[in-house]
């Protein structure tokens, strides 16, 4: 027989509180994770109460402060996230009762104060009906045009993408301190400008929309194709662009344009995975491994197509759903491609488009009908750094068969380069 040695009560003790330090651990992940899905939806709604989004923001930080000294004692409420909404938007009224007289403050806001109550874990059922009205006018608060566009990104990430300061100066490359000074002068310039926390309305509203669609396409292009870095993509950023997207058109199902980025971040995002290779390094569209394309995202982004108009996403969308439905890159209809690019270009008048276009109709007339078009660019101003420019005239002098010249263009746009990746495979292609 074997003989059993009980524990002693130092050994049952240090077992104890070695498993409530691992159940306050599971909680505190549990609270954060549920904090970075909700939070968006919270400064939302509380700024709808405080009218100020950095105020709104610091309750929200305060709820979640909460939630981590309640929730290992009392346990994870059956809706967290209508814990932690009530919990911030109690704090919300408690504020405003004390700067100002509640009748005053309760004529101002209406039954957005007198319709929360304290948090209760036995009331806590749902949200809010009119929350995604808030989530709403959170969107067009942080993309406000009075801000430059630098601030709108970084406001917008950290205010509806959840991303902290960190998290976004690592994205964009930049020190923490630019971003955690940028976000914190956004809040004070909405702030000084008196920015009413609302959706706008007629000529207004389509001003503003196109500052938000701006905002949420410029996030997804860094993650795409990062400017600088060792790395080509950053799938993290083109996610949270992606979910934006979702949840504007879901806000605004009858404004196309919405529909139109949708589809095509959708469509971009389904070939994520077959732009690089084993070790990071660029695959060409033409050298893509079709199969890692993802189908579900193409069909998602097909549905989202016939949702949006003719506007300069909606233009792109179907651009990229030309792509989408080539199942071989010889199969591509460049043609369609090339007239697409043709509207685009007369719609929004862009340098960039026109060397797009360039592309498309050197693929679909030759590559010396493309080159006319690339060097008519070639002493546009905007172009002048853009490492795209002699990239695609590399390109094309190669197909032609004029390898020198071409070898030295890839070095040149190798040099215009910030990016590791898209670096090494230029001046592997200037070597010859």
């Amino acid at each position: 027989m074997v003989a059993v040695t009980a524990a002693s009560p130092a050994d049952a003790a240090k077992a104890a509180e070695s498993a409530r330090s691992g159940a306050t651990a599971d909680i505190a992940g549990t609270v954060e994770t549920v904090f970075r899905i909700e939070s968006a939806r919270i400064i939302a709604g509380v700024a709808r109460i405080v009218r100020d989004v950095g105020l709104a923001e610091e309750l929200a930080q305060d709820a979640l402060v909460t939630a981590l000294e309640r929730w290992p004692e009392s346990g994870v409420p059956n809706n967290p996230g209508a814990w932690l909404m009530a919990t911030a938007k109690h704090r919300a009224i408690d504020l405003v009762r004390r700067k100002e007289t509640y009748a005053r403050k309760l004529a101002e806001v209406g039954r957005a104060l007198a319709d929360v109550s304290p948090p209760d874990p036995a009331d806590l059922a749902g949200t809010p009906e009119d929350i995604d009205d808030d989530l709403l006018r959170l969107i067009f608060t942080a993309c406000h045009p009075v801000l430059s566009t630098q601030a709108r990104v970084a406001l917008t990430l950290r205010l509806l993408g959840g991303l902290t300061t960190e998290e976004i100066a690592r994205a964009f490359l930049v020190p923490e301190s630019t971003v955690a000074q940028r976000v914190v002068r956004a809040k004070r310039t909405l702030a000084k400008a008196e920015v009413p926390f609302e959706v706008p309305y007629g000529d207004d509203r389509t001003a503003r929309l196109s500052s938000v669609l701006e905002v949420i396409y410029l996030v997804f292009n860094e993650g795409y194709s990062a400017t600088a870095g060792d790395d080509l993509v950053r799938p993290a950023l083109c996610e949270d662009a992606l979910r934006l997207a979702r949840v504007l058109a879901g806000l605004l199902p009858q404004e196309p344009e919405a529909h139109g980025l949708v589809s095509l971040l959708e469509f971009q995002s389904s070939r994520i995975a077959a732009r690089t290779g084993p070790g990071g390094e660029p695959v060409l569209l033409a050298d893509q491994n079709r199969t890692k394309w993802n189908r579900l995202l193409i069909r998602r982004g097909v549905e989202a197509l016939q949702r949006a108009g003719q506007g300069p996403y909606s233009l792109q969308a179907a651009i990229a759903a030309c792509h989408a439905r080539a199942i071989r890159y010889e199969d591509t209809d460049w043609t369609a491609i090339a007239a697409l690019y043709g509207r685009l270009m007369a719609l929004t008048p862009s340098p960039v488009v026109e060397l797009n276009r360039a592309v498309a109709v050197a693929m679909a007339e030759g590559p010396a009908a493309g080159l006319k078009l690339v060097e008519a660019l070639a002493e546009e101003p905007a172009l002048k750094d853009y490492h795209l420019l002699p990239s695609v005239r590399g390109d094309l002098l190669e197909r032609l068969g004029r390898h020198a010249e071409a070898r030295a263009e890839f070095a040149r746009a190798a040099a215009l380069t910030r990016n590791a990746r898209e670096r090494a495979l230029l001046l592997k292609r200037s070597s010859g």
